[in-house]
């Protein structure tokens, strides 16, 4: 097919190409058919056009060739088309002969990278006509245009200038060469200027520097600079081209960095340099400088100046540091004159050294001017003075300038004032002290230094103090002061300059009145009587207030405001109260006057009061003397009384009125007491002082002038001590002590106090001041040191001693003791760093010192030296021992040290040469820094790659790598890529490589031809000093569209996957399709779990791995079409067409079941919590979502008592609420499961074990917080949290449960509220026991961490919140009081019980003597009853059917079983196993309820109608007689009441299951028969004969022993095996003796009921034994077999409507008679003792006693049985096969 198409071309082109070459042969002769395709213009042939750079795609380059000839239309004469078009940058129209520019994806760019300056293409021109061809040359000639702006070598250029630099010195020339700016623009555009401009940052860089050249841009200083003022200039220089047109010019800036460095140009200054404002200048310094007189210099040198003389160049930075001069020190000048004999200042150190002791009596101080200047002449030194003091020895005592002082204050000055010197309170009291040591003032001088003494106070410390600082001193106020109680204040004050002590000298302070008191009459009110006879004017009562304040303050005026009618009046300045002018008394009246006394203060401070005074007028009278109103005064006055005080009003009375006189007899020589001759007021006149006089006795007369008119009385004074005086310690005694440094408990000094006031005022106690922790003083004033003192924090103290007396209001004196701690060597060189870190670069030199150390050693002539330790790094580094300085060896080589990281650690050490103390040490670490020795080197040298022409921005074509020698993880070893532009440029433009991948991509969007190769070269550097760099090539070839293929979809968005889909199943398919090739499918991204594969050649997506929507819901995988042959070159070509992205989402399924948040839940419910009340929450989640994560709970609870559930729970909240009562039921736990399924209940489930305790008040806390209850509510899951936290690190998994929150109850029975504060009720449970723990327990554990709990609850309370305390619930607090209080009506009862009891002592024993009067006659009656015959049978029993012996039961098997029975108690699922389910399920909850503290409280049953029991005991057989009781048809049976008890078909059961055990099966008769038939029965049947009901009395005191007689096995219900030796401890004797007929007698005394009770007890109690026995047709049964019973213990509680009424039957039952002794002795007197109580015969009682001992738990005994004696004997009623009474 291909040959004939072959063939067909060749021949039409034949038959065309024949005419048209017949034609050109025939025009060839016709010259103008050669015209066409020549130029129709002239000139140059060539053509010459211009286009700027960077025109758009399609701009005319050249709008017509101007070429003849037609190429278009129906016949065209020419063909045109272009050639040697590289890049195919011009496009032709060849119609229109226009020629257009092609830059599509493209720039045309003059400047590199491109660099087209110039195209030249051929435009061929063929001439149809005659065939010939024509080449026109097209220069097209590119146009630079100003696009580009310059463009600095560098980021920032830096230079530095000497600060002495001289103006217009050129300072920078970094803009030479090719180090300046570019600009790659062509001409003009690409010429570069520099200029400064204004740097805002900067201000003054534009000012400083200039650039007078522009073109060079060479940077000039412009102004002077002064490294002191800027250290630092950042100069902005703009560069910008010289484009012709100013608008378009470019400019770029950069930075020039000029550091100023510091000349020399300054001179040094003296440190410390305090600046004077806006100046440099330093402020004038004077160093000071103290010394003691006639010092050798020996003790002094070198002089300690203050603060030390130092100077320094202020030209600190001059560069080299060897470049810096040095300073030199001189004493310039100085006065006095003669300086130079006794000081000497070192040039260099400045050490200031004494050459010649002074002596102060001529030279007082020293002024002397110091100079500093440098070693190399520079001409501006520095100036300081220096003043030396010379100290005087200190034999001069410090002293007062006055030799009193004379001080105010006012009574009502608060506590702060200053003491007065004037009574006008003006000035203030100005004490001024001076010591000649210090300075010696003349007479009449004025100091001038303040003499630093310390003044202490002899007296009143308490009250006044005084300044310690200044030349003058200031008394002032500590405390008020009373004038009433102190008017003046004595005492002395000395002045001690810590060696001399001065002369005391005396402060007198008077304190001055304020009217603080109010007049004070000495009665209320007063009683007068006045005569008829009295004429007007007489006197009536003085009266006579005192007021303790003095002056118009204390003056009084009397007054009367109301009473006296006209008949009285007062003197208004004495009180005496007379009677009126013209008055006539009247016998018989009275009068109420109220009398005012008021002072004379100004009215605004005036004071008052009032008293009645009550006269009654009288008939006149006989003569009689005074009287005073008794004969002796006793008065204790303190010893501080102010003088003029009133202290007694002995006032005498005189009936007829007669002026009266008092005066002092005897007892006062001294006249110590004053005595108002009028007035009878006894008063203080001077003075007292106990310490001379401590008592006055006084003898006083009242006289009225007659000789027989005069009266005595004695007044007992005592004199009271006050505590005036203070310790004063004893000045002889030293006051400079000193104690050696690092001693405890060392010996300081002592001190001594003594004080002249009587008793504890006079005891002297010591203490400490100051320094408490340091130092110690004991009671006899010795001082110690507390702690080992360092010296080199202080070695100087000042330790104030306290003398105090042992008053109430105590007195004390001060004493300042200096201490001087003395120095030894008890300290090592400390090091100024522990640890030095230096950085080292590698390949240094040797010698290079690049680190110096400094150790300090603080103790006094320490010499410091430095050392290595270790000889590791000696052949590194060396120290020099005295400098410090750290240098190098040898170079160091990073690249030697192994590890990532090049370190030489070692130690160096310092140490005192003199020293004795170990040396200080610190750690050097020298890092060594790489630089950089290898440069990165690729693994390929060329590096191929594939792209689609139309390939978008960003994608990726290959990745090249590069590796670098250098050790990893140091700069020098991280590689980063970067394309190289220089060599291709255009490749540059359109790929580029990221930086630290090395993953080529394309840098814009392609639009290239196809099959076209591009070479990119990519450089590797690395980031070490120096960069170095390698590089490599990558060729990239660009696809032919056809080869890519196209996707059909540029999504795919398949059916959602469950996540439980298996492996390879099929997610969806893809298909691409191209032309020719084969498609190789894959997935690029979005599968980086690998969740999913791809089928290379079908493009099916399936699930290559386990899915989890719960990880991730959704997918996007990005996935590709190659063909094979760009997937055999390993290469990838991702475009838009061959990628497409597919949307996967997973669908979720039930694949988690719940997990609850714990694994076991614990709560509580209170025993008075509601039906329905919440108890807890439980929740569970799920991973999965929508339904599959919505739960449905329920419980698991097992059965309680009556089918109650108990508990139930919210379906979907999961909260659980109870589902019944509670009550008494506190101690008891409930334990059931919780399940939780999700999807609503019908998916996966988990559980969780749940338990809840019963709690009531008696188990909780409330915890009390001051903030609200609503705060409390909304923090409560955090607090929980935080409370089982403390409790659980006590107990365990214990759980803290919130009972309720409140507000705070408080007051009397916790009846008020307060809502500011909150109540938390909580108890805790502990889930070991499964009970709340106690609540003291939980007290302890809260309460003992109380500060740690309010610290974890502050972020919830908020500030200020906390817990205020924890305390026990309210209900609680109430029962314990109504238990503790026992009122009136208790303790009478109580009183009356005991009065009772002590009555009811003889008549008990009275009874008791009675009742063993009767033991021996029911013992009689015992004997003779069984001598009596049987009773006849009521019917013959029929022979049980026989039965096989039960196994032996196994081990423990006795545990919780019944009275004979095998069956198991179900054991309790929830609690204790004190209380036992019975089979049937009688039990309500299973749960232990009775503890120590309460006890459980049964529910109380409906009673139920019970049967009156009937008991029939028959024997079977002709030789086992039967008696039958049964009840008469026609009377009611007599009975003592009782109740059924759970005892009684217990004991049935015992008796049935003992004779099933031992197979009695061939007894005869019927009564086995009659006894299986009545098996189901629940109770034995008591009946009563009738003729007994009617002899029946209650109460009988004698033993019946006619009651049921029981066979030998019969009486088989022992709970425990007997052994053979407790057997035998009975004798037939003993049985005999019980069994005799004379307990026949109490037959007619007891009631049938009352018989039948004991005849049951007592067969409870009866002890059996059995070793063989033998009934007819039955087999001997070994005691082997019979000691495999197990002992039985069973816990009886009966409700409590049966206690009163069965309480015989409980006393018998008694647990505490239930515990077995393995003698008997305890139960049996027990047993005993119930049946005593009973009321029961004595003889019932000594027998069951005695025979009990040797029994069982139940006290059960049989004698054994012997077939050889009495085989066929008769068995009498009430007797056993052995003849013995079985009654008793």
């Amino acid at each position: 097919m291909l040959q004939q198409f072959s063939l067909w071309k060749y021949l039409a082109s034949g038959i065309i190409l024949g005419p048209l070459f017949t034609v050109c042969l025939g025009q060839y002769d016709d010259d103008w058919q050669y015209e066409d395709c020549k130029l129709a213009r002239g000139g140059p042939p060539a053509t010459i056009v211009a286009i700027d750079e960077e025109s758009r795609n399609g701009t005319i380059i050249v709008d017509n060739m101007m070429i003849k000839g037609t190429a278009g239309g129906p016949n065209p004469t020419i063909e045109l088309s272009l050639k040697d078009n590289v890049d195919y940058w011009v496009l032709l129209d060849p119609v229109k002969q226009m020629l257009f520019l092609n830059s599509t994806g493209r720039v045309l760019d003059r400047d590199p990278p491109m660099n087209i300056h110039s195209l030249v293409v051929q435009v061929q021109c063929i001439n149809k006509k005659v065939g010939t061809v024509i080449y026109h040359e097209v220069r097209i000639v590119v146009r630079d245009r100003n696009d580009n702006s310059p463009t600095f070598k560098h980021e920032s250029y830096y230079a530095t200038v000497n600060e002495l630099t001289p103006v217009g010195t050129t300072v920078f020339t970094g803009f030479s060469g090719d180090n300046g700016a570019t600009d790659i623009d062509d001409g003009p555009n690409g010429q570069i200027e520099y200029v400064i401009q204004y740097n805002p940052d900067d201000p003054t860089s534009n000012n400083t520097f200039e650039i007078p050249l522009m073109l060079t841009g060479n940077v000039m200083l412009r102004k002077r600079l002064n490294y002191e003022d800027k250290t630092r200039y950042f100069v902005i220089i703009q560069a910008n081209d010289r484009a012709q047109n100013l608008n378009e010019r470019r400019t770029t800036t950069t930075t020039l960095t000029v550091d100023v460095l510091d000349g020399d140009d300054l001179g040094p200054m003296f440190l410390p340099c305090v600046l004077v404002p806006n100046t440099r200048d330093c402020r004038p310094i004077t160093y000071q400088a103290a010394i003691p007189e006639l010092r050798s210099p020996e003790e002094l040198n070198p002089i300690i100046v203050t603060p030390p003389i130092e100077a320094i160049d202020q030209d600190r930075n001059i560069q080299p540091p060897s470049d810096r001069p040095g300073i030199l020190y001189s004493i310039l000048v100085g006065t006095p004159e003669d300086y130079p004999r006794f000081f000497h200042m070192h040039p260099k150190t400045a050490e200031l050294s004494l050459l010649e002791p002074v002596n102060r009596d001529f030279h007082q101080k020293f002024d002397l001017v110091i100079k500093a200047e440098q070693d190399n002449g520079h001409p501006l030194p520095a100036f300081a003075s220096l003043h030396i003091e010379i100290l005087d020895e200190n034999n001069q005592s410090p002293y007062f300038t006055m030799p009193s002082y004379q001080g105010y204050i006012l009574e009502s000055a608060p506590v702060g004032s200053t003491i007065s010197d004037r009574l006008n309170l003006t000035t203030p009291l100005r004490i001024v002290v001076l010591d000649k040591d210090i300075e010696d003032v003349p007479p009449g001088g004025v100091p001038t230094k303040d003499p630093e003494v310390h003044l202490f106070l002899n007296d009143y410390t308490s009250i006044f103090t005084i300044t310690q600082t200044g030349i003058t001193r200031y008394l002032t106020l500590l405390q008020p002061v009373d004038r009433e109680e102190q008017q003046t204040y004595t005492f002395s004050i000395t002045a001690f300059d810590g060696v001399q002590e001065s002369e005391p000298v005396i402060i007198n302070i008077r304190v001055m009145d304020a009217n603080d008191n109010t007049p004070t009459f000495p009665e209320i009110s007063y009683d007068v009587y006045v005569y008829t006879d009295m004429s007007p004017g007489d006197n009536v009562l003085q009266l006579t207030a005192v007021d303790a304040d003095e002056g118009s303050n204390g003056e009084i005026t009397y007054e009367i405001l109301v009473g006296a009618q006209g008949d009285f009046i007062i003197n208004k300045t004495t009180g005496l109260i007379t009677i009126a002018p013209e008055v006539d008394l009247i016998v018989g009246r009275t009068y109420a006057l109220t009398v005012q006394a008021a002072d004379n203060a100004p009215p605004a401070e005036r004071r008052h009061s009032i008293c009645t005074v009550y006269i009654e007028v009288l008939p006149p009278n006989n003569q009689s003397p005074p009287r005073f109103p008794q004969l002796m005064y006793s008065l204790e006055i303190s010893e501080a009384m102010r003088i003029g005080a009133v202290l007694l009003n002995l006032q005498a009375t005189d009936r007829e009125g007669d002026p009266i006189t008092y005066a002092i007899e005897n007892g006062d020589p001294q006249r110590v007491f004053n005595l108002s001759e009028n007035t009878g007021l006894l008063s203080l006149g001077k003075a007292l002082d106990r310490e001379s006089t401590d008592r006055y006795i006084l003898i006083v007369t009242a006289s009225d002038g007659r000789p027989d008119g005069t009266s005595t009385a004695t007044v007992n004074v005592v004199v009271t001590d006050v505590n005036d005086n203070a310790p004063v310690f004893d000045p002889y005694l030293s006051r400079n002590l000193s104690v050696v440094e690092e001693e405890a408990n060392a010996f300081v000094g002592q001190v001594r106090a003594t004080d002249p006031d009587a008793g504890i005022n006079g005891q002297v106690y010591y203490s400490l001041g100051n320094f408490n922790n340091l130092f110690r003083i004991t009671s006899n004033g010795s001082i110690y040191t507390a702690v080992k003192l360092n010296r080199e924090v202080r070695d100087y103290y000042e330790l104030l001693v306290v003398a105090t007396d042992g008053a109430v209001h105590p007195r004390h004196s001060t004493l300042t003791l200096a201490i001087k701690v003395l120095d030894i060597d008890d300290n090592s060189p400390v090091f100024t760093n522990s640890t030095y870190t230096v950085i080292v670069e590698e390949n240094l030199p040797a010698g290079t010192t690049f680190l110096q150390i400094e150790a300090k050693d603080v103790d006094l002539g320490a010499n410091v030296s430095y050392r290595i330790r270790g000889p590791e790094v000696k052949h590194f580094f060396a120290l020099h021992p005295f400098t410090g300085e750290l240098s190098l060896l040898r170079s160091l080589d990073y690249e030697a040290f192994p590890g990532q990281e090049a370190t030489i650690t070692f130690l160096v050490e310092a140490f005192d040469i003199y020293g004795t103390m170990p040396p200080g040490i610190a750690t050097v670490t020298v890092i060594v820094k790489d630089m950089n020795d290898y440069p990165p080197v690729f693994s390929k040298r060329i590096y191929k790659g594939m792209v689609a022409p139309d390939a978008v921005k960003g994608t990726p074509i290959t990745t090249v790598y590069a590796e670098d020698a250098d050790p990893p993880g140091l700069p020098a070893s991280r590689v980063k890529y970067r394309v190289d532009d220089v060599q291709f440029p255009y490749p540059a433009s359109i790929f580029d490589v990221e930086e630290d991948s090395g993953l080529v991509i394309t840098r814009v969007n392609l639009n290239e031809e196809p099959t076209t190769i591009f070479k990119l070269v990519v450089v590797a550097f690395d980031d070490g000093e120096p960069v170095m760099s390698s590089s490599a090539t990558v060729k990239i070839l660009v696809l032919h569209p056809g080869e890519i293929p196209h996707f059909t979809q540029e999504e795919y968005r398949p059916p959602p996957v469950s996540e439980l889909a298996t492996k390879g199943t099929m997610v969806g398919v893809i298909s691409a399709a191209a032309i020719n090739q084969s498609i190789v499918y894959s997935i690029v991204s979005g599968n980086e779990e690998g969740a999913f594969g791809i089928n290379n050649i079908t493009g099916v997506i399936y699930v290559n791995a386990p899915l989890d929507y719960e990880t991730k819901t959704s997918y996007v995988l990005r996935v590709q079409a190659d063909s094979l042959e760009v997937v055999l070159a390993n290469l990838r070509v991702p475009s838009k067409s061959n990628t497409a992205k597919v949307y996967i989402e997973i669908q979720d399924e039930n694949d988690h079941p719940p997990v609850f948040s714990k694994k076991f839940y614990i709560g509580g419910v209170s025993e008075d919590a509601r039906m329905f009340a919440s108890v807890l929450k439980v929740q569970a989640t799920d991973v999965d979502t929508g339904n599959y994560s919505a739960m449905a709970y329920r419980l698991i609870i097992p059965p309680i008592k009556e089918g109650k559930e108990g508990f139930v729970v919210e379906t979907y909240t999961g909260l659980i609420k109870t589902a019944m009562l509670f009550h008494n039921m506190r101690r008891s736990y409930f334990k059931f499961q919780v399940i939780a399924t999700d999807n609503y209940g019908k998916g996966l489930s988990s559980k969780a074990e749940v338990l809840v305790s019963v709690v009531n008040q008696l188990d909780m806390q409330v915890i009390v917080s001051n903030v609200p209850p609503t705060l409390v509510e909304k923090k409560i899951e955090d607090l929980t949290e935080i409370l089982d936290h403390y409790v659980q690190e006590q107990i365990p998994g214990a759980k803290v449960v919130v009972e309720s929150i409140g507000a705070r109850r408080h007051g009397d029975a916790f009846s008020l509220e307060d809502y500011t504060k909150c109540d938390l009720t909580v108890y805790a449970i502990d889930p070991q026991t499964n009970r709340a723990i106690d609540r003291n327990e939980l007290f302890k554990f809260l309460d003992g961490k109380l500060l740690d709990i309010n610290k974890d609850f502050q972020p919830y309370y908020g500030e200020g919140g906390r817990i205020l305390e924890i305390r026990t619930p309210e209900a609680v607090t109430s029962i314990k009081k109504r238990g503790e209080s026992l009122g009136y009506t208790e303790g009478a009862l109580l009183a009356l019980a005991f009065i009772i009891i002590l009555c009811c002592i003889p008549a008990i024993l009275v009874v008791l003597v009675s009742y063993r009067q009767r033991q021996a006659e029911c013992t009689k009656t015992a004997r003779i009853q069984s001598a009596l015959p049987a009773a006849k049978p009521a019917a013959p029993a029929p022979a049980p059917v026989a039965a096989p012996p039960p196994p032996p039961l196994p081990p423990g098997a006795h545990l919780y079983e019944e009275l004979g029975d095998s069956t198991m108690y179900e054991m309790p699922q929830y609690g204790s196993r004190r209380r036992l389910l019975p089979p049937t399920g009688q039990e309500e909850y299973g749960e232990v309820v009775g503890e120590a503290e309460e006890e459980y409280e049964e529910e109380e049953e409906k009673p139920k109608k019970i049967k009156k029991p009937k008991v029939e005991i028959i024997e079977p057989s002709e030789e086992e007689e039967v008696v039958t009781i049964e009840k008469p048809p026609a009377a009611e049976p007599t009975y003592t009441t009782w109740k059924r008890a759970r005892i009684f078909p217990m004991i049935f059961k015992k008796v049935k299951g003992l004779a099933d055990k031992r197979g009695i099966i061939d007894l005869e008769g019927e009564e086995w028969q009659r006894r299986l038939e009545e098996e189901d029965k629940d109770y034995l049947k008591l009946t009563l004969d009738q003729d007994e009901a009617t002899e029946s009395t209650v109460e009988s005191e004698e033993e019946s022993s006619d009651y049921t007689e029981y066979s030998e096995t019969e009486s088989e219900f022992s709970e425990s095996e007997t052994t053979e030796e407790e057997s035998e401890s009975e004798t037939p004797s003993e049985a005999e003796e019980s069994s005799t007929p004379e307990s026949e007698e109490s037959e007619s005394t007891e009631s049938e009921g009352e018989k039948t009770r004991k005849n049951i007890v007592l067969a409870r109690r009866k002890p059996v034994v059995e070793k063989f026995q033998e009934v007819k047709g039955r087999k001997k049964e070994p005691l082997e077999e019979q000691e495999e019973e197990t002992k039985v213990e069973e816990e009886i509680e009966r409700p409590e409507e049966e206690e009163s009424e069965l309480a015989p039957m409980e006393e018998s039952t008694d647990l505490k008679a239930q515990d077995v002794m393995e003698e008997g002795s305890v139960e049996s007197a027990s047993v005993e003792e119930g049946v005593e109580r009973e009321g029961e015969s004595e003889s019932v009682s000594s027998s069951s006693s005695s025979e009990s001992q040797s029994g069982g738990p139940w006290g059960f005994q049989v004698p054994e049985y012997d077939t050889s004696k009495n085989a066929n004997q008769k068995k009498t009623p009430g007797a056993n096969s052995e003849g013995y009474n079985t009654a008793l």
